[in-house]
């Protein structure tokens, strides 16, 4: 997937010394997008801190990188080349012939080196220019920026593709602000923008700008414009769109003192592992400090400032643990962190709360499980049958206000709660929404300027598509609903023909039609359970139900 950006020059801080500028150079072939502020001296330093954060999800790669031996196979294999001249000079018969073969080399090898002087000279200009002026775009997508009337905030996703950072940062952190437009665009963030955050001070004044002139300009600017074109694999962008997705669910929720969350990086950094299992496992029991157990080595720590308020004691086993170092730079000046656990071995979010600015901090349920081919959350998401006018409505009421709760478009528009998630969950899906986990609000922001491609991103999982099949060859044999218990939550249970036998299955869905769980039959659900998303059997029942819900509806 290529995205297009053009950019009136680059990104850059002015640092002198009694103010820092700071001013971000959004994509010119967006809609326009800007903002003017000053930020307030005091806060400053948490602004660079949370920035610097950020920027750290950018670069983050958790992967397994081998060790490079290209130094020790060179130099083996001069080695090797040594012995095999000291054997065959030990032949006199062969001497004389090394010899004139090596002079011949030797003026062939010259006379190559000659040839190539030029073009080793271009070559080398031009990697070095890559890497000092653009080396950024090679691997990842430059962050997106957002100004909305109560906050600005930047979003950006790890190169290894597991985790995803979101700055909020609500407009009281500025002493003055001037004028903006409310909107979304990619800004042009490098090594050396981040090199130039680390000289902000309290001391100087420091205003932060998004440029509103490089839209000002037509045809006699564009030779001024810079041109990326970057192509992305569909995993990275359909990752974007699934942690919105995730933060929708129910979650086990509790708050970890910086202290803790110290605790537990510090006892990161002094033991590395050298096998498995890699896990920690969070147990929480109501009225107690929350304990934290790393394996293998059993080593529990208790966070004695945090008490779990929770109603039910339980054990919640995720991975990927070394991530959380991204958190070390928001201690100093966090007031507390709030941890949303979705499950075993499912997505985790840490958010840091800096005051008038949020960190929030999005891990996959594994470093090597990145967030495409995780749990695969658009499927748990509401999937009530929505028509496209009504989507309409509730994507142009949510933009009249930027942000807004689904009870409130549900009360301004006249439709039903579940028709609005449904809606909200389609153009989460379509790149157009985002769910702002810290407020509990869901967000208008267009990730791209283009329309995503929704037949590669919204319907990418085969298990989706048979189960559309199953439904248009009539294969759902039985279908039983339960009466809904005291928080909404009702069970569905059917038999699915499968085309080769018949599959049973029994899931679970809320008020909110999100299908929370269930058990299958089939193979997919007993090797995988929960942690790859619902099998083909459950979203066949689960869309049987969805259609014959709308048609009741629709005959009531």
């Amino acid at each position: 997937m290529q995205f297009d950006y053009r950019y009136l020059g680059s990104s850059a801080i002015s640092s002198g010394v009694h103010d820092t500028a700071m001013s971000f150079v959004p994509d010119a072939s967006r809609e326009p997008t800007f903002f003017r502020g000053a930020l307030a001296r005091r806060k400053c330093i948490t602004f660079r801190e949370a920035i610097s954060a950020l920027h750290k999800v950018v670069i983050s790669d958790q992967r397994y990188q081998p060790k490079d031996r290209s130094e020790y196979m060179a130099w083996l294999a001069e080695q090797e080349q040594g012995q095999w001249e000291a054997i065959a000079a030990s032949a006199e018969q062969l001497k004389a012939d090394i010899s004139s073969k090596r002079t011949e080399l030797r003026e062939l090898r010259s006379k190559a080196a000659a040839r190539r002087v030029g073009f080793e000279k271009a070559k080398r200009k031009y990697f070095n220019y890559l890497y000092r002026v653009n080396m950024d775009a090679w691997w990842v997508l430059d962050p997106v920026i957002t100004v909305h009337p109560d906050e600005i905030f930047f979003e950006c996703f790890s190169q290894d593709e597991s985790s995803y950072g979101r700055l909020g940062c609500n407009y009281e952190i500025f002493g003055d602000i001037g004028e903006f437009a409310c909107g979304t665009t990619n800004i042009d963030y490098s090594q050396a923008l981040y090199n130039e955050f680390q000289k902000i001070r309290d001391y100087k004044e420091t205003s932060l700008e998004v440029e509103p002139g490089g839209f000002q300009l037509e045809t006699e600017g564009l030779d001024a414009f810079r041109e990326v074109k970057i192509d992305l694999p569909d995993t990275w962008v359909r990752g974007f769109l699934q942690v919105s997705s995730a933060m929708t669910f129910p979650a086990r929720s509790f708050e970890l003192h910086p202290l803790d969350v110290y605790n537990l990086c510090t006892f990161l950094r002094r033991h590395k592992e050298k096998h498995g299992p890699r896990s920690m496992r969070y147990r929480l029991r109501p009225g107690e400090p929350v304990r934290v157990s790393f394996d293998p080595w059993g080593t529990e720590i208790t966070c004695h400032r945090s008490i779990y308020h929770g109603s039910e004691a339980e054990e919640i086993r995720v991975w990927g643990r070394r991530r959380i170092h991204i958190l070390e730079r928001l201690i100093p000046i966090a007031r507390k962190f709030t941890v949303h656990l979705l499950g075993r071995g499912q997505p985790s979010f840490y958010v840091a709360d800096l005051g008038d600015m949020n960190f929030t901090l999005g891990l996959s349920g594994w470093t090597r499980n990145d967030w495409s081919g995780g749990g695969n959350f658009d499927l748990l998401a509401p999937r009530t049958d929505v028509d496209d006018a009504t989507k309409q409505r509730v994507f142009a009421a949510l933009k009249d206000e930027w942000r807004a709760t689904p009870d409130e478009l549900s009360s301004r528009l006249g439709l039903s709660r579940p028709v609005v998630l449904g809606a909200l969950a389609s153009w989460t899906q379509a790149g157009r929404v985002m769910y702002d986990l810290e407020n509990q609000v869901y967000r208008a922001r267009e990730l791209s300027r283009d329309p995503l491609p929704a037949d590669k991103l919204r319907f990418n999982n085969p298990r989706e598509e048979a189960a559309s099949r199953f439904l248009a060859a009539g294969g759902i044999r039985s279908y039983t609903v339960s009466d809904p218990d005291e928080k909404g939550r009702f069970k569905v249970d059917g038999t699915v023909f499968d085309g080769k036998n018949e599959q049973t299955a029994t899931i679970t869905i809320d008020a909110d039609d999100r299908l929370l769980g269930g058990t299958s039959s089939s193979g997919f659900f007993r090797h995988n359970k929960m942690t790859q998303g619902p099998c083909e059997i459950m979203i066949a029942l689960r869309l049987h139900h969805s259609r014959q819900s709308k048609a009741a509806r629709g005959s009531a």
